[in-house]
Order: C-alpha cells, then structure tokens, then sequence
C-alpha cells in the first residue's frame, strides 16, 4: 500500500500538538469518479464523529516518486478553507487525485489528512498516455496485459486503484522494461490503473478486469471516436473465435443470430453504454465502451455584404450558389 507523505503548506504537527485533532481522519468522497471531460466534480469531506466548528480545506494529491507517496497542494480556492464541508471543481478534464483535512480552534488544530481519492478520465488529450496489449477490458487469469505508458517525463510509475478500495503501487509488474509494465494476475480482480511521472503528470486511467472461468466479452479499453468503426466479440479461454453469441446494450437485446460479432459501422454517441455477450448460455460480465464525441462545426457565417449590392439575375445566381456551396461546407465540416 501507498504511503502517504503528510508535508503541509498550513504547519506540520509532531507528538506534542493536540492528539484530539491528530486522531481523526477525514473520508473524502468525489462525485462523480469518472466524470466527462470538463464536467464538474463534488468533493465532500466528513469528519467522525461529526462535530461544529471545522473548517475543510481542498488539496490535490501531487505524485511525489522520490518518496512513493503523494505531497498536498491546496486547490486555489481553498487557501482559507471552507466551512461547508463540499467544494466544487469545474471544468475537471484530467485524471487527478484530492485529499481533503480538517481545522478548528484558534490557533488551528488540524486533523490527519484523508486517504486521497482520485477522478478518472478518458481525455482524448492527456498530460501522459497509457495503452493497454491486447487492446480490451477482460482478461482470463494467468494472461499477461502489457500496460505501455509515456510523456514528457523519464520518470513514471503504475498505480491500481482496486475495487476493495486500496491505492496499490505496482513496484513489481511481473516484467518491467523501459515504458513497458506487464501484469499476470493469478485471481480475479477489478482494478483501474493509471500512470504517474516525476513532474505531476497524469495518464487516462483505464479499467481492467480478470476473471477465472467463464465469458468474456471484447470490447476496447479507451473510448471509440464518433464516426470510427468497432468490433465486439465474445470469447472462452482458450477459444477465440465463436459463433452463435448475442450481444446486449444497456440490457437491451441488440444482435440474436449466427454471427459471433457485433460490427458498428459508424459509431454514434447513442452507441456509448454497458455490452454484454451470451453464448451457450453463459453470460459474460458487461464492459462500458465509451464515445469520444467530436465538436461540432459551427454554421459558417452567409457572405451577406458581398452580394448585397448585386441585383439581377446574375445576382440571384451568385446567392444561390453561395449557399449550396455554405450547405456542402457544413456538410463536410471544416
């Protein structure tokens, strides 16, 4: 498990401080963990036993690598803290990692920090990138997902984020080299990982599973871009072909034939949601695949000061071939 450095801005607090305060851990929640890019995102911290007078100040969780451990930066913002006990990031568009502590008294005795706690992202842009071989969410035990992550620093380090709650630093992949992390996991497990560089950076965060026996379903890790074509599948171990399979979207029955995948020509936003696949029977768990939406043009601007001293016919042409050629353009888009 990662330790935690405790290093403040405010003041550092040694045996002789008030243990009342020091006994007490905040537990920071953020809402919601996997927001979309440049959405905003509630943390709430709470201190138990819950009592008057705290003032909760914000940090974000800064990868500190020399020490294993992350130091806390106050958010601008929450300098002075706040007396509610929530605080609202707008515009969240990166994975991030926040912690939260807590103050009363004058002069000010704090509590310990929180366990950080982070949000996930599926920016197209990210400080750092991760990708994931071979490219899909399920796995069976015992097969190795190599895991290659890069950016601008030499430095990087892979975390999990387990399903039990723990913040775990793979110190050990299996077999490490360069940018490269491979991982064999030998039970079943739901985690989400991540990269981290010396200089702060964050990669996507992407999620993985294992499982023993069974189903799987094979659908991509990161989100398919708007207009590109995917393929779904459903495989058994050992088996990576199968034919006959059923494909589910939301619970939805999507696709019952003799066809052994689910082909999207032309991905819409609409096609975002969970999948699952049946075979024989059996049902494999469900995987979200993800839609990265691409802006919309906007309706070009109709050159109204150029024609608007032409008259006649050869006018009236001119207007009309602007705007099939204004009509093609946001067709095409840019």
């Amino acid at each position: 498990l990662l330790h935690l450095q405790t290093s403040s801005p405010v003041r550092n607090y040694f045996l002789s401080d008030k243990v009342s305060s020091l006994e007490l851990k905040p537990v920071l929640t953020v809402s919601p963990s996997w927001p979309s890019p440049g959405a905003s995102v509630t943390l709430s911290c709470e201190v138990e036993p819950s009592s008057a007078g705290w003032r909760i100040y914000w940090y974000k969780a800064v990868p500190d690598l020399s020490h294993k451990s992350y130091r806390y930066e106050l958010l601008p913002g929450g300098v002075a803290g706040t007396m509610k006990d929530s605080f609202i990031i707008d515009g969240q568009k990166h994975t991030a990692g926040f912690a939260c502590r807590a103050g009363r008294g004058n002069p000010e005795d704090f509590t310990q920090y929180s366990e950080p706690k982070f949000v996930w992202s599926t920016d197209p842009h990210p400080a750092a990138s991760l990708s994931v071989s071979p490219d899909r969410e399920q796995h069976f035990t015992s097969e190795s997902v190599t895991l290659n992550y890069g950016g601008n620093s030499a430095e990087w380090r892979v975390m999990k984020f387990s399903v039990t709650g723990h913040l775990i630093y793979l110190r050990i992949c299996w077999a490490m080299t360069g940018s490269l992390c491979t991982i064999n996991r030998t039970h079943s497990d739901k985690s989400v990982y991540w990269c981290e560089s010396k200089s702060g950076e964050f990669s996507a965060a992407v999620n993985l599973t294992v499982h023993n026996e069974g189903l799987l379903l094979v659908s991509p890790v990161h989100p398919v871009t708007e207009g590109a074509s995917v393929t779904l599948s459903c495989r058994l171990r050992g088996e990576n072909k199968l034919s006959d399979v059923i494909f589910y979207h939301n619970d939805k029955l999507i696709q019952n034939d003799s066809r052994g995948e689910l082909k999207i020509s032309a991905v819409s936003q609409s096609d975002e949601g969970f999948y699952k696949c049946e075979h024989s029977g059996n049902v494999s768990p469900q995987s979200w695949m993800g839609v990265k939406v691409l802006p919309r043009p906007e309706h070009p601007s109709f050159p109204v000061l150029l024609v608007a001293g032409l008259g006649g016919l050869s006018g009236k042409i001119l207007i009309i071939l602007l705007i099939l050629l204004s009509h093609c353009r946001y067709l095409k888009g840019p």
